[in-house]
């Protein structure tokens, strides 16, 4: 796979809403070797008040045009993320796609090898694994000290009653609170116990109105092991963001990250504070109080510095495509599960899985 000769790599993005504006956009410009120097969308005011000095299409396929582009984020609705990135990968451009890679597994096998056939980088913005929960729950587990692990649960719950009028609410393919969400805690999970032997789902449309499921609960099973994710929209107190029992006892992370919420307030990656996390992992081993251990520190730039040295011939790709489509699958396979009430093993060929298998021990 051939490595640009300049520095820094020129980035596009397509899309210029939540996702796009929210994180994208500042995560890149704050990578020291990525350079942000396009946006397609509709706001080209938007955008260049934020941004005076891009350069604004009106098209994605006006940015593709664009001279010396190495680059393209794809941060659009979730229906155009398939055809968007094979057009990418075909002129010749490294690809990173925001979750969900795409709204079928058929259609994540066929980018997959389009970049196989163009030999351009594919990557899907997991931006999750580098969550200050995560990586302190991650960070327990793997180093023994609440034992053996038996059960893991996640949550991602909201509260919003009110159905809102935008695609991400819609009943289209991959859309839905399960689409918007699951990614997220589906690749945590894979990343922390590898490929589940079933899963099994139940999907919800609880709100009045509600047009996409905005209620999951999914239970993966690993041998004896179980992981159950929940989210929900209708959810205006939750319960610890992870639970962990064990032989040991219970390992507890009660809040959430809070990189999205500072992205949200103007707070830009590396400003001071970035990503810290004050509240403490509680262990519970019978004593009469619980064990502390700090959070370590999220940090979303992690990705984006990973995979400038992946395209620059210097590391791995932080999500490469076999990631990406084994995702696929669990996404897929849940909402058939839910659909056919029963669990379901994973559609994966075996080279599928053994390339996951090795990619993850990577």
């Amino acid at each position: 796979m051939s490595t640009p000769s300049h520095w820094p790599l020129r980035v596009g993005l397509i899309g210029y809403g939540f996702a796009g504006r929210t994180f994208h956009a500042p995560l890149i410009a704050a990578i020291p070797g990525l350079r942000l120097v396009a946006i397609s969308s509709g706001q080209p005011e938007t955008v260049l008040r934020d941004w005076p000095e891009v350069t604004v299409t009106a098209t994605p396929d006006a940015l593709f045009a664009l001279p010396d582009l190495d680059m393209v984020v794809i941060a659009s609705p979730n229906t155009t993320h398939a055809d968007l990135a094979i057009t990418a990968l075909r002129a010749g451009l490294h690809v990173v796609v925001d979750k969900p890679f795409t709204t079928t597994l058929a259609q994540a096998r066929m980018v997959a090898q389009v970049a196989r056939e163009q030999g351009r980088f594919l990557s899907v913005f997991q931006n999750r694994r580098w969550d200050s929960d995560f990586l302190g729950i991650r960070t327990l587990i793997s180093n023994g000290q609440i034992g053996r692990m038996t059960e893991l649960e996640s949550r991602m719950d909201r509260f919003r009653p009110q159905v809102r009028e935008r695609w991400r609410e819609t009943d289209e393919a991959g859309c839905g609170l399960w689409f918007d969400l699951g990614p997220h805690m589906a690749d945590q999970a894979l990343q922390l116990f590898g490929l589940p032997d079933h899963v099994q789902a139940s999907l919800a449309r609880q709100r009045d109105d509600a047009r996409g499921n905005d209620w999951a609960q999914v239970l993966l099973t690993y041998g004896e092991r179980r992981v159950s994710l929940h989210c929900s929209l209708l959810s205006a107190w939750s319960g610890p963001r992870f639970v962990v029992h064990s032989t040991r006892g219970t390992a507890l992370k009660r809040r959430t990250d809070q990189q999205e919420n500072q992205l949200r307030s103007g707070i830009r990656p590396g400003d001071q504070g970035w990503g810290e996390d004050p509240d403490d992992l509680l262990v519970f081993d019978g004593s009469e109080t619980p064990r502390t251990f700090p959070t370590p520190p999220g940090d979303y730039r992690i990705y984006y510095a990973m995979l400038r040295d992946a395209i620059m011939g210097r590391g791995l790709n932080p999500v490469p495509p076999i990631q990406a489509v084994a995702l696929m699958a669990v996404m897929e396979t849940c909402v058939d599960s839910s659909q056919r009430r029963m669990a379901l093993p994973l559609p994966l060929t075996e080279q599928e899985k053994d390339d996951w298998h090795q990619s993850w021990q990577n």
